[in-house]
């Protein structure tokens, strides 16, 4: 009896391996880990609300924490997160419109959810820095 041919085994489709990561497709997955990202960053908001309630050794804690290094860093992501959901939000209203679906204008709000998402980070902790001192 004959046995089958041996076929080499590969993948059934091209994978991450074989492509070049685009604005389009990384602005996509920031899209979606930023909505994750800001659901954890929730979670948070309500520890700290929590500690508030509890009383101040409790909120002394979390102040503590926020004013650390790590809790500054983790914040300025969160705010960072915050605004690239937002601005990419807006700029899938657009797309929802049938406005800037040409792949030039596709690009050119991409690079803008970027710049303006570091824009407004940035003007928010400025202007809160100058509101706190």
């Amino acid at each position: 009896m004959l046995s089958p041919p041996k076929t080499p085994v590969r993948p059934l489709s091209p994978h991450l391996q074989i492509y070049r990561p685009q604005l389009t497709s990384v602005l996509s997955f920031a899209h979606r880990l930023s909505g994750l990202t800001l659901g954890i960053y929730s979670i948070g908001l309500v520890a700290w609300l929590l500690a508030a309630a509890s009383g101040p050794a409790a909120y002394g804690v979390a102040l503590r924490f926020v004013g650390s290094y790590l809790g500054q860093i983790l914040l300025v992501a969160g705010t960072w997160c915050f605004f690239l959901h937002f601005c990419g939000g807006i700029r899938h209203l657009f797309w929802d419109a049938g406005r800037g679906l040409e792949l030039r204008s596709i690009y050119l709000s991409g690079w803008a959810v970027m710049v303006m998402s570091t824009v407004l980070t940035a003007m928010a902790w400025i202007v809160s820095s100058a509101l706190v001192k």
